[in-house]
C-alpha cells in the first residue's frame, strides 16, 4: 500500500523550507490535493498564498502555470485555442495555462464571470473541451485559487456553482512575530522558494489519490457526515445549505485525514478536522443572520457539536 503519511511528510517539510508556522494549512492543502479537490484561499494581501501553491508545485515536481486573472482576462486565455497554422493550412490547438498539472488562480474574483465559468469543467472533470474537441488533463491536476477579502472594488463574486466546485476554502493568516522573525532571517539573501527541488514525483501524489479512495468509511461514520449535511439544510440560520457534493467532498477530505494520519479507516475526529474548510464556503446564511453577525464556521461548529459522535469499531482496534 501508498506510505501517504511518509509522502506527505516529505512534502510538508519541503515546503516549509519556504512558509512557517502553517502547519495546519500545509495538511488541509494535501487533504484536498490527495482527495482530487480544489483550494480556495481567500486571505488579506501578503500572506504567501501565491508562495504556498508555487512551494508545492516545486516539491511535487510537476508542471505549474499561474493566471493573474484581470476583467480583460478571456476564456481563451485560461483554456488555450486553436491558431491557424499557414503552413499545414489546418488550425492547431494551443493549450492554455489551464493544462499544467498545478494551476494558480490568483485572486479569480478580479476575473468576468465569463473566464470564471471557464474553469468549471476543468475543476469537475479534469478535461477541457475547445471547438468541440475534448482535450483531457495531466494528473494529479489542483486548481489553487486565492482572492482578497478586504478589496472589493471591480471585482466579480463568485457565484455559488463555482464556489462548490472548491473542495475547500481557509485562511492563512498573519504569521506570529517569532515566525515572522524567522522569514525575515530566510530571506535575507534569496527567496528560498527558487532553490525549492522536487522531493515527490506526481506519479506517487496519483497513487495517494488512489489510496485515499481505498480508505474505509464505516456505515455509521457515513450517516454522521449525513447528519451534519442535513442539518446544514434544515437550521433556521442558514437559507442554502450543503448540496449531495458537500457530502461526498467531507467524506473525500476526512478519507484523505485519515491515510494522512497512517490510517485506513475513517474516525469521527477526522471528519472533525475538515468538516468546516469543506463546508462553510457552501453556506448561504439568511440576511437577518448576517445583520446578527453570525457567521458560518459558528453554525458549522454548533451543528457538529449538536450531533451524537458515532463508536465506530476501528477505534477499538486501534487501541
Amino acid at each position: 500500500m501508498t506510505n501517504v503519511t511518509g509522502i506527505a511528510k516529505q512534502i510538508i517539510n519541503n515546503v516549509e523550507q519556504v512558509i512557517v508556522g502553517k502547519r495546519q494549512q500545509l495538511i488541509l492543502s494535501l487533504a484536498s490535493w490527495f482527495s482530487e479537490g480544489h483550494i480556495l484561499l481567500e486571505d488579506v494581501p501578503g500572506v504567501a498564498k501565491t508562495i504556498l501553491a508555487r512551494a508545492l508545485a516545486g516539491s511535487v515536481g510537476c508542471s505549474f502555470k499561474r493566471i493573474q486573472c484581470t476583467p480583460d482576462l478571456l476564456p481563451t486565455d485560461v483554456t488555450g485555442a486553436s491558431v491557424f497554422n499557414p503552413r499545414t493550412t489546418e488550425f492547431e490547438f494551443r493549450p492554455g495555462p489551464i493544462f499544467a498539472q498545478l494551476v494558480l488562480a490568483d485572486e479569480i474574483n478580479r476575473a468576468t464571470p465569463r473566464t470564471q465559468s471557464a474553469l468549471l469543467e476543468a475543476m469537475g472533470e479534469a478535461s477541457v473541451t475547445v471547438d468541440g474537441v475534448t482535450h483531457e488533463l495531466n494528473p494529479p491536476f489542483l486548481v489553487v485559487a486565492t482572492q482578497n477579502p478586504i478589496d472589493h472594488e471591480g471585482t466579480f463574486p463568485l457565484p455559488e456553482a463555482q464556489l462548490d466546485r472548491f473542495l475547500m476554502r481557509f485562511q492563512l493568516g498573519y504569521p506570529s512575530m517569532e515566525e515572522e522573525l524567522t522569514m525575515l532571517e530566510m530571506l535575507k539573501h534569496d527567496h528560498p522558494v527558487h532553490q525549492l527541488q522536487p522531493v515527490v514525483s506526481a506519479q506517487e501524489v496519483v497513487a495517494c489519490q488512489k489510496a485515499v479512495r481505498e480508505v474505509h468509511v464505516d456505515e455509521k461514520v457515513q450517516q454522521y457526515i449525513l447528519q451534519i449535511v442535513h442539518d446544514t439544510r434544515e437550521h433556521e440560520d442558514i437559507s442554502l445549505g450543503g448540496s449531495p457534493r458537500a457530502s461526498i467532498g467531507l467524506m473525500r477530505s476526512s478519507q484523505a485525514m485519515a491515510a494522512l494520519r497512517g490510517r485506513d479507516f475513517v474516525l469521527p475526529d477526522d471528519i472533525k478536522k475538515v468538516v468546516e474548510p469543506v463546508l462553510h464556503h457552501r453556506l448561504i446564511l439568511k440576511p437577518e443572520s448576517r445583520l446578527r453577525r453570525v457567521t458560518t464556521a459558528e453554525l458549522v461548529d454548533d451543528i457538529v457539536n449538536s450531533i451524537a459522535v458515532p463508536t465506530v469499531s476501528g477505534e477499538v482496534e486501534s487501541e
